[in-house]
């Protein structure tokens, strides 16, 4: 029984990871509905058949090309797929079915959604980082791990030190160093995990970002005016 719910958790993930695709394409662009209209190529806008939206399998089967025009499809779809669905099935597996499963869910999703995007257009949606702070702190009233208190810390704490290297940064320098969005996101990233969390999830981050930061600035020789998705660091 128990191995058959850890299969549902990781199906359910993975046709969650793919509504989160199009979440990632659509939501940055004011002028789309992330719900309507349905699944199609971006190529060629023909409409996908229910057999062509199978999460990961439908990739496979079409050899990651579109059916009609031929044109690749990205491999984001089954990667966003598959890293939902082992989020889900590690989610289940740790918490099985409490009340803080899905906030936690939501958590992950939001997290994944918000990576993808800043890789590509190099921004963190308020739109998510916003409603993701004000449910992660209503989480911490079901959450046994991470008080009230803890999680109204983490956002003010996560919000305000980022705050504070933003505006020592731009004030030294007289240039935007770390933008909004970042500021948002760790704040976020607070009222779910409480402020306890902080101090490794800077450092991480910020070591990490560094070493592939500093890598990638030499091999593309643009100097120290690097634009970097720093989301895609944050564990």
């Amino acid at each position: 029984m128990e191995t058959l719910l850890l299969l549902y958790s990781f199906i359910f993930g993975a046709l969650i990871g793919s509504f989160l695709n199009v979440v990632i394409f659509r939501l940055p662009d004011e002028d789309q509905s992330v719900v309507f209209p349905a699944s199609h190529c971006p190529k060629c806008d023909t409409a996908l058949h229910w057999y062509e939206n199978i999460p990961i399998f439908s990739y496979l089967a079409l050899r990651g090309k579109c059916k009609t025009c031929k044109v690749p499809i990205s491999l984001q779809y089954p990667v966003v797929e598959l890293c939902m669905a082992l989020l889900s099935l590690a989610l289940f597996n740790r918490f099985g079915f409490s009340p803080i499963l899905p906030f936690y869910f939501l958590f992950l999703a939001a997290l994944l959604v918000i990576i993808f995007i800043d890789i590509h257009l190099q921004i963190i949606p308020d739109k998510i980082s916003l409603p993701g702070i004000l449910i992660g702190f209503t989480s911490s009233f079901f959450n046994p791990l991470v008080s009230w208190q803890e999680s109204g810390l983490g956002i003010l704490l996560g919000g305000g030190i980022l705050f504070g290297v933003a505006k020592s940064y731009s004030l030294f320098t007289k240039q935007e160093g770390m933008g909004g969005g970042d500021i948002k996101l760790l704040a976020m990233i607070g009222a779910f995990l409480g402020y306890q969390c902080l101090l490794f999830v800077i450092f991480f981050s910020s070591l990490t970002g560094s070493i592939v930061g500093i890598a990638t600035m030499f091999q593309q020789k643009k100097g120290e005016r690097l634009g970097f998705p720093m989301a895609l660091f944050y564990p």
